[in-house]
């Protein structure tokens, strides 16, 4: 007997999350993706703020669905939809034909139309994001020593994050705890603990799903680490020696950042320029405001919004083609309220449960269910023994909701090996300050 086909394109939280759904179902499912690993992206910023390698937070797709006998896993790149012919095309020709499709292939970097500023502000979406990153930063001191210059040394150590969501606040937190802590004694020209962090966000707040009196925790706290907090400011322009920015409003890219904070102490200068912003010399921007869609839900013909994402039926079938289902970061479907659903690894997996159950109702001509979110809460660490979590009407910040944070994140990983290495690692950055994964890599 020959089952229904199931193709799953993502091997990502969704991804996996509809396959464990369809485990020993009377279906045949084809898992695709690029990479022969799941990632585990809320840790991936630790990647490149040298605290986890990137095996600590990856895990090979086989050895996940191992006991999944209905499960084959494919290495291949789906550049295109064809939902005429039922299949999905991979970028060295072949193609994957499809009784039912899970789209479940998250999001990319988006520069709002600015796409020249990628080479000089990486985003922090994959693991070879994470090595750049990574090299960057060390390289920015490993410069800075060896820089004569006061005007240069100062840009090299001017750090520039521009987004103000988790991923901004967490990567700028935890760079302050390398320069004040981690690299403070190792160097001899320099004072690390000099380096001059700026994070900046266009919207009037950071860390916007969040109720005010967690934002304004975590604001705290990262000014405790020195860090200067913009808001209300938007970058207009990117290049190699920093960034032009100026008040929301005035133009620039649409959901970049930052607004007057606390000075910097390594001396790296802001000048004025046209049309009343200002330039901040900066020797590393990082980029964490805004994502859009994988390219390939461009190819499914139906209508998109901003950022990409295929406009769903609220069971999260697209319209016109009952058997394609789109799910997490690559789908756009409003809640009860009207709002959006919110881009996090939750989202993705409930959605890509929800896909997996109605195309079993389907199968057994039952009808399909429209797709009901559940929050289960939101967390962002901000920096050592600091941190914010929104649980329902729990409201936490600061060493309680990090303690909650770490035995969360622990739990979530895969596979025993992971949790443990990361555990340690953890307790040994702790009481150390140190970060054993300084490693400055280059790509040929």
């Amino acid at each position: 007997m020959s089952y229904p086909h199931v193709v799953i394109v993502g091997g990502g939280f969704g991804g996996l999350r509809a396959a464990k759904t369809l485990r020993g179902r009377p279906v045949r499912v084809t898992m695709l993706d690029r990479h022969n690993y799941h990632l585990f992206q809320p840790l991936l910023y630790q990647v490149a703020t040298a605290t986890l390698s990137p095996g600590d937070i990856a895990a090979p797709i086989r050895w996940i669905v191992r006991h999944a006998s209905n499960v084959r896993v494919l290495l291949g790149d789906a550049s295109s939809m064809d939902v005429e012919q039922r299949c999905v095309r991979l970028a060295d020709g072949a193609t994957v034909p499809y009784d039912f499709v899970i789209v479940a292939t998250g999001a990319s970097h988006a520069y709002f139309g600015r796409e020249e500023w990628a080479e000089h502000a990486p985003g922090l979406k994959t693991l070879e994001d994470a090595l750049e990153v990574r090299r960057r930063v060390l390289l920015a001191f490993e410069r800075a020593e060896r820089e004569a210059d006061p005007a240069r040394r100062a840009e090299l150590l001017t750090f520039v994050l521009v987004g103000g969501g988790p991923t901004g606040v967490e990567l700028a937190g935890t760079l302050a705890e390398i320069a004040r802590q981690t690299l403070r004694d190792e160097f001899r020209a320099i004072d690390t603990r000099q380096a001059r962090i700026v994070l900046v966000e266009a919207g009037p707040t950071i860390l916007p799903s969040f109720p005010g009196t967690l934002r304004d925790a975590a604001r705290r706290a990262l000014r405790r680490l020195g860090i200067e907090v913009r808001e209300n400011t938007r970058v207009t322009q990117i290049d190699a020696h920093g960034v032009d920015v100026g008040a929301s409003g005035a133009g620039g890219a649409s959901g970049a950042g930052g607004a007057n904070g606390a000075g910097g102490a390594s001396g790296a200068g802001e000048a004025g320029v046209a049309g009343g912003a200002s330039r901040i010399t900066a020797g590393t921007v990082l980029w964490a405001a805004g994502v859009a869609a994988s390219p390939l839900v461009a190819t499914l013909g139906v209508p998109l919004d901003k950022a990409g994402r295929a406009m769903v039926t609220p069971d999260l079938s697209v319209p016109g083609h009952p058997d394609v289902f789109v799910v997490g970061d690559a789908a756009f479907l409003l809640d009860e309220q009207g709002q959006p659903y919110p881009g996090v690894a939750q989202t993705a997996m409930q959605q890509a449960e929800h896909a997996a159950r109605m195309i079993l109702r389907r199968l057994e001509g039952q009808p399909s269910l429209p797709f009901h979110y559940r929050d289960l809460g939101s967390m962002a660490i901000v920096g050592r023994g600091a941190a914010i979590a929104d649980i329902g009407r729990l409201h936490m910040a600061g060493f309680p909701a990090w303690l909650a944070w770490l035995f969360l994140h622990i739990f979530m990983l895969i596979g025993f090996r992971n949790r443990l290495v990361v555990m340690l690692e953890w307790a040994v950055a702790f009481m150390t300050f140190q970060r054993s994964v300084r490693l400055i890599t280059y790509q040929k």
